[in-house]
C-alpha cells in the first residue's frame, strides 16, 4: 500500500512508502533517496542534500522507526548531490557509508569530479534546468561536506546490509558508479547511471545525466546493458520518478535519448 507523506512535487520534500516492496522514496529538491526495510532495519541508499537530514528523520518516524534501526547508508556514487548528509549519518548514527572506491575521491572532494561539459552553459541551453538547479541550489548543494575513508563497496556480489541488494558495477557517469539491484523485490535502484529526470535539461523520461555531470557518456551508454540484465520490473532512479515498466524498456528509452 503507498501513502504519500508529503506531496509537494520535485522542489519540495516528498516522502511515498512501498515505491516497491519494503522501499520506500524520499525525494527532495529533485533528488531521490530510498529506504530500504528488512526485518525492523534500515539501508538508506543515497543521501540528498544537507538539508535532507530532518526529512530522514521525519520519514523515519513516519515508518514508525529510530535512529538506532538505520544499519547503513549505501551510495550509488559519491557526487555531492547524492551525498549530502553522508558525514552526519556516520557521526550520528554511527553506520558505515559504503561507496565504489573509484569514488573514494570525489567522496572526499565533493566538488572535484570528471565532467565532459562546462555546467554553466546548461541553464543558457535548457531553460527548463533553471528551476530545478535553483532547487538543489537552496537545498545545500553548495556546502556538502566531504566523508574520508569510506567503506568499499564492491563492484559485484551482494552486500550484507538491509535487503542485501546486488551490486550493478554502471561507470560511466563516475568511475565507480554501482546500482542496487534487490532481486527479492524485482527492483533495482539506478542512481544516476539511469534518471527519469536529468537535472541539467529539465528533460524527463529515461536517460542518462547530461555531460554537464557525467564522466563519460559512452561509458555511461555502455553500462546500460549491465542494468538491463537485472530485467527488473520496478527501476528507481535518483532523479526523476519511478519508472513501472521495466529496466528493459527504460533502458531502450535511454539509448534512443543518447548522450547531451
Amino acid at each position: 500500500m503507498r501513502r504519500s507523506v508529503r506531496s509537494f512535487g520535485g522542489r519540495r520534500p516528498a516522502f511515498t512508502r512501498n515505491v516497491a516492496p519494503g522501499i520506500h522514496r524520499l525525494a527532495h529538491a529533485y533528488v531521490n533517496c530510498y529506504l530500504v526495510e528488512e526485518a525492523g532495519s534500515i539501508t538508506v541508499i543515497d543521501t540528498g542534500f544537507p538539508s535532507t537530514w530532518p526529512h530522514l528523520l521525519l520519514a523515519l518516524d513516519t515508518l514508525g522507526r529510530s535512529r538506532g534501526d538505520v544499519e547503513a547508508v549505501v551510495l550509488t556514487h559519491a557526487h555531492f548531490d547524492h551525498l549530502g548528509f553522508a558525514v552526519r549519518a556516520a557521526e550520528e548514527l554511527s553506520v558505515p557509508v559504503w561507496v565504489h572506491s573509484a569514488d573514494h575521491h570525489i567522496a572526499a572532494h565533493p566538488y572535484d569530479y570528471a565532467h565532459e561539459r562546462s555546467r554553466l552553459i546548461y541553464p543558457l541551453i535548457y531553460p527548463r534546468s533553471v528551476p530545478v538547479l535553483s532547487a538543489m541550489t537552496a537545498a545545500g548543494a553548495l556546502w556538502v561536506r566531504g566523508i574520508d575513508d569510506p567503506m568499499s563497496l564492491p563492484a559485484s556480489g551482494t552486500l550484507d546490509v538491509p535487503g542485501h541488494p546486488s551490486i550493478v558495477f554502471s561507470p560511466g557517469h563516475t568511475s565507480g558508479h554501482c546500482a542496487l539491484h534487490l532481486t527479492d523485490r524485482d527492483t533495482v535502484v539506478t542512481g544516476d547511471a539511469l534518471v527519469t529526470l536529468d537535472p541539467y535539461r529539465g528533460s524527463r523520461g529515461p536517460q542518462i545525466v547530461a555531460g554537464a555531470a557525467t564522466a563519460d557518456s559512452p561509458q555511461a551508454l555502455a553500462s546500460l546493458q549491465a542494468l538491463a540484465e537485472t530485467g527488473a520490473s520496478v527501476v528507481l532512479p535518483g532523479h526523476g520518478e519511478p519508472w513501472n515498466g521495466g529496466i528493459r524498456s527504460a533502458v531502450a528509452a535511454a539509448l534512443i535519448s543518447g548522450p547531451a
